[in-house]
Protein backbone atom coordinates (compact mmCIF):
# COMPACT_ATOMS: atom_id res chain seq x y z
CA UNK A 1 0.00 0.00 0.00
CA UNK A 2 1.12 3.37 -0.64
CA UNK A 3 1.91 5.79 2.15
CA UNK A 4 0.16 8.77 2.02
CA UNK A 5 2.93 12.14 2.82
CA UNK A 6 2.13 13.76 6.35
CA UNK A 7 1.43 17.25 4.04
CA UNK A 8 -1.50 15.62 2.22
CA UNK A 9 -2.83 14.42 5.57
CA UNK A 10 -2.55 17.39 6.78
CA UNK A 11 -4.06 19.67 4.10
CA UNK A 12 -7.02 17.41 4.07
CA UNK A 13 -7.09 17.85 7.73
CA UNK A 14 -7.24 21.66 7.24
CA UNK A 15 -9.57 21.04 4.69
CA UNK A 16 -12.16 19.26 6.85
CA UNK A 17 -11.06 22.04 9.56
CA UNK A 18 -12.38 24.61 7.41
CA UNK A 19 -15.32 22.86 7.20
CA UNK A 20 -16.18 21.93 10.68
CA UNK A 21 -15.25 25.66 11.39
CA UNK A 22 -18.36 26.68 9.51
CA UNK A 23 -20.50 24.44 11.60
CA UNK A 24 -18.92 24.84 14.87
CA UNK A 25 -16.87 28.00 15.59
CA UNK A 26 -13.29 27.33 17.07
CA UNK A 27 -12.35 27.31 20.48
CA UNK A 28 -9.77 30.02 21.65
CA UNK A 29 -6.25 27.84 22.02
CA UNK A 30 -5.70 29.89 25.21
CA UNK A 31 -9.04 29.78 27.14
CA UNK A 32 -11.37 27.66 25.46
CA UNK A 33 -14.20 30.00 24.45
CA UNK A 34 -15.98 29.85 21.19
CA UNK A 35 -15.40 32.47 18.10
CA UNK A 36 -11.57 32.01 17.02
CA UNK A 37 -8.59 29.94 17.45
CA UNK A 38 -7.19 32.92 19.41
CA UNK A 39 -9.91 35.77 21.20
CA UNK A 40 -9.05 39.01 21.01
CA UNK A 41 -9.20 39.09 24.98
CA UNK A 42 -6.64 36.57 25.33
CA UNK A 43 -4.45 37.80 22.25
CA UNK A 44 -4.27 41.62 24.05
CA UNK A 45 -2.75 39.60 27.33
CA UNK A 46 0.66 38.82 25.92
CA UNK A 47 3.20 40.33 27.45
CA UNK A 48 5.57 42.22 25.34
CA UNK A 49 9.38 41.86 26.17
CA UNK A 50 10.33 45.29 27.13
CA UNK A 51 13.50 47.31 27.85
CA UNK A 52 16.59 47.25 28.70
CA UNK A 53 17.43 43.70 26.33
CA UNK A 54 20.82 42.71 24.81
CA UNK A 55 21.17 43.64 21.61
CA UNK A 56 22.48 40.45 20.25
CA UNK A 57 19.87 37.45 21.85
CA UNK A 58 17.11 39.62 22.94
CA UNK A 59 16.63 38.26 26.22
CA UNK A 60 15.66 40.74 28.96
CA UNK A 61 18.79 42.62 31.26
CA UNK A 62 19.07 44.99 33.84
CA UNK A 63 20.82 47.54 31.67
CA UNK A 64 21.36 47.62 27.92
CA UNK A 65 24.14 45.54 26.82
CA UNK A 66 25.44 44.77 23.32
CA UNK A 67 26.18 41.46 24.50
CA UNK A 68 25.21 40.14 28.01
CA UNK A 69 27.10 37.39 29.93
CA UNK A 70 25.04 34.39 28.37
CA UNK A 71 26.01 35.37 24.92
CA UNK A 72 29.52 35.41 26.11
CA UNK A 73 29.11 31.95 27.23
CA UNK A 74 28.50 31.22 23.82
CA UNK A 75 30.70 29.98 21.38
CA UNK A 76 28.44 30.03 18.08
CA UNK A 77 28.62 33.43 16.37
CA UNK A 78 26.56 32.67 13.52
CA UNK A 79 23.24 34.25 14.94
CA UNK A 80 23.53 37.80 14.46
CA UNK A 81 20.48 39.08 16.22
CA UNK A 82 17.47 37.02 17.57
CA UNK A 83 14.27 39.02 19.15
CA UNK A 84 11.03 37.43 20.93
CA UNK A 85 8.23 38.87 20.71
CA UNK A 86 6.60 38.13 23.54
CA UNK A 87 7.40 36.51 27.52
CA UNK A 88 5.99 33.01 27.58
CA UNK A 89 3.24 33.27 30.25
CA UNK A 90 -0.31 32.79 30.29
CA UNK A 91 -2.23 32.77 27.97
CA UNK A 92 0.37 33.06 25.20
CA UNK A 93 1.80 30.47 27.20
CA UNK A 94 -1.46 27.93 27.21
CA UNK A 95 -1.80 28.89 23.08
CA UNK A 96 2.02 28.32 21.79
CA UNK A 97 1.51 24.72 24.03
CA UNK A 98 -2.25 24.02 22.29
CA UNK A 99 -1.17 25.13 18.77
CA UNK A 100 2.29 22.69 18.94
CA UNK A 101 0.39 19.48 20.88
CA UNK A 102 -3.14 19.52 20.41
CA UNK A 103 -3.37 19.85 17.07
CA UNK A 104 -4.47 23.07 16.40
CA UNK A 105 -2.63 24.44 13.49
CA UNK A 106 -5.58 27.12 12.83
CA UNK A 107 -3.67 29.43 15.43
CA UNK A 108 -1.01 29.46 13.53
CA UNK A 109 -2.12 33.20 11.64
CA UNK A 110 -3.73 34.87 14.84
CA UNK A 111 0.21 33.88 16.78
CA UNK A 112 2.06 35.04 13.58
CA UNK A 113 1.12 38.57 14.23
CA UNK A 114 3.27 39.01 17.24
CA UNK A 115 5.99 37.87 15.23
CA UNK A 116 4.99 40.52 12.52
CA UNK A 117 4.26 43.44 14.94
CA UNK A 118 8.11 42.82 16.67
CA UNK A 119 9.46 42.66 12.87
CA UNK A 120 8.04 46.07 12.29
CA UNK A 121 10.27 47.35 14.96
CA UNK A 122 12.71 50.09 13.63
CA UNK A 123 16.08 48.01 14.40
CA UNK A 124 14.66 45.26 11.78
CA UNK A 125 14.79 48.02 9.01
CA UNK A 126 18.36 49.21 10.10
CA UNK A 127 19.87 45.61 9.41
CA UNK A 128 23.00 45.43 7.17
CA UNK A 129 22.81 42.72 5.33
CA UNK A 130 19.28 43.26 5.18
CA UNK A 131 16.67 39.67 5.69
CA UNK A 132 16.20 38.46 2.42
CA UNK A 133 14.49 35.15 2.96
CA UNK A 134 12.65 33.43 5.84
CA UNK A 135 13.11 29.98 6.83
CA UNK A 136 11.73 28.09 9.64
CA UNK A 137 13.11 25.95 11.95
CA UNK A 138 12.57 22.41 11.07
CA UNK A 139 11.29 19.32 12.25
CA UNK A 140 12.66 15.88 11.81
CA UNK A 141 10.65 13.46 9.47
CA UNK A 142 9.65 11.13 11.64
CA UNK A 143 8.52 14.47 14.64
CA UNK A 144 6.23 15.65 11.41
CA UNK A 145 4.59 12.98 10.51
CA UNK A 146 3.70 12.18 14.02
CA UNK A 147 2.60 15.80 14.75
CA UNK A 148 0.80 16.51 10.92
CA UNK A 149 2.38 19.93 10.48
CA UNK A 150 5.65 21.62 11.75
CA UNK A 151 4.64 24.34 13.65
CA UNK A 152 7.23 26.90 13.04
CA UNK A 153 6.83 26.57 9.54
CA UNK A 154 3.00 26.99 9.99
CA UNK A 155 4.45 30.41 11.64
CA UNK A 156 6.68 31.40 9.29
CA UNK A 157 3.82 31.08 6.33
CA UNK A 158 1.72 33.00 7.95
CA UNK A 159 4.32 35.66 8.48
CA UNK A 160 5.45 35.97 5.13
CA UNK A 161 1.76 36.76 3.87
CA UNK A 162 1.90 39.39 5.97
CA UNK A 163 5.17 40.70 5.64
CA UNK A 164 5.86 39.73 1.60
CA UNK A 165 9.14 37.85 2.10
CA UNK A 166 9.94 35.01 0.58
CA UNK A 167 9.39 31.45 3.20
CA UNK A 168 11.87 28.57 2.44
CA UNK A 169 10.89 25.90 4.43
CA UNK A 170 13.27 23.53 2.28
CA UNK A 171 16.24 25.34 3.05
CA UNK A 172 17.01 24.08 6.09
CA UNK A 173 16.77 20.29 7.42
CA UNK A 174 16.76 18.17 10.37
CA UNK A 175 18.38 14.90 9.62
CA UNK A 176 19.11 13.79 13.10
CA UNK A 177 16.44 12.33 15.34
CA UNK A 178 16.59 14.14 18.80
CA UNK A 179 14.98 13.84 22.06
CA UNK A 180 12.79 16.77 22.72
CA UNK A 181 14.61 19.53 24.69
CA UNK A 182 11.46 20.42 27.38
CA UNK A 183 13.60 19.11 30.50
CA UNK A 184 16.45 19.42 29.72
CA UNK A 185 19.56 22.01 31.02
CA UNK A 186 21.44 24.60 29.00
CA UNK A 187 24.36 22.03 28.32
CA UNK A 188 22.32 18.84 27.46
CA UNK A 189 19.94 21.19 25.11
CA UNK A 190 23.29 22.39 23.14
CA UNK A 191 24.39 18.52 22.93
CA UNK A 192 21.40 17.16 22.01
CA UNK A 193 21.26 19.43 18.12
CA UNK A 194 24.51 19.56 17.82
CA UNK A 195 25.05 18.89 13.89
CA UNK A 196 21.38 18.12 14.25
CA UNK A 197 20.70 20.51 10.87
CA UNK A 198 22.11 20.84 7.86
CA UNK A 199 21.12 23.96 5.00
CA UNK A 200 21.04 23.23 1.33
CA UNK A 201 23.24 24.95 -1.04
CA UNK A 202 20.75 28.26 -2.09
CA UNK A 203 21.18 29.44 1.25
CA UNK A 204 24.75 30.45 -0.55
CA UNK A 205 25.36 34.53 0.09
CA UNK A 206 21.80 34.93 1.38
CA UNK A 207 20.75 36.98 4.42
CA UNK A 208 18.38 34.28 6.45
CA UNK A 209 15.43 34.79 9.07
CA UNK A 210 15.33 31.30 11.13
CA UNK A 211 11.17 31.11 12.97
CA UNK A 212 10.81 29.47 16.04
CA UNK A 213 8.04 29.18 18.58
CA UNK A 214 10.42 29.93 22.05
CA UNK A 215 13.63 30.72 22.30
CA UNK A 216 15.06 29.41 25.86
CA UNK A 217 18.60 28.80 25.33
CA UNK A 218 19.07 29.71 21.93
CA UNK A 219 20.33 25.87 20.94
CA UNK A 220 18.35 25.22 18.57
CA UNK A 221 18.78 28.73 16.78
CA UNK A 222 22.34 28.40 17.04
CA UNK A 223 22.69 24.81 14.99
CA UNK A 224 20.24 26.10 12.72
CA UNK A 225 22.76 29.34 11.51
CA UNK A 226 25.84 26.90 12.31
CA UNK A 227 24.44 24.72 9.80
CA UNK A 228 23.18 27.34 7.41
CA UNK A 229 26.46 29.65 7.95
CA UNK A 230 28.42 26.83 6.67
CA UNK A 231 26.49 26.20 3.89
CA UNK A 232 27.47 29.39 3.30
CA UNK A 233 24.90 31.81 4.36
CA UNK A 234 25.88 35.58 4.88
CA UNK A 235 23.80 36.94 7.37
CA UNK A 236 21.20 34.66 9.82
CA UNK A 237 18.90 36.44 12.43
CA UNK A 238 16.30 34.77 14.34
CA UNK A 239 12.68 35.65 15.32
CA UNK A 240 10.40 33.68 17.95
CA UNK A 241 6.92 34.03 19.26
CA UNK A 242 8.22 33.97 23.01
CA UNK A 243 11.23 33.72 25.55
CA UNK A 244 11.05 33.14 29.17
CA UNK A 245 9.57 34.99 31.74
CA UNK A 246 12.21 34.74 34.26
CA UNK A 247 14.57 37.42 36.07
CA UNK A 248 16.36 39.80 33.83
CA UNK A 249 19.88 39.10 33.15
CA UNK A 250 22.72 41.13 35.05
Amino acid sequence: MQQVSPDLVFRLRTLANHALDLLFPPACVACGHSGSPLCSACAQRAEPVTAPICTRCGRRTTHPRTSCPLCAEERSTALTMVRSAALHTSPLREAIHAFKYEARPDAARPLARYLVAAFMAAEWRGLDPAVEVVVPVPLHAERRAERGYNQAELLAEAFCRRVGLPCRPDWLERHQFTRPQVGLNAEERQQNVAAAFAAASEVSGRTLLLIDDVYTTGSTLRACADAARQAGARGIYGLTLAQPAGSRVM
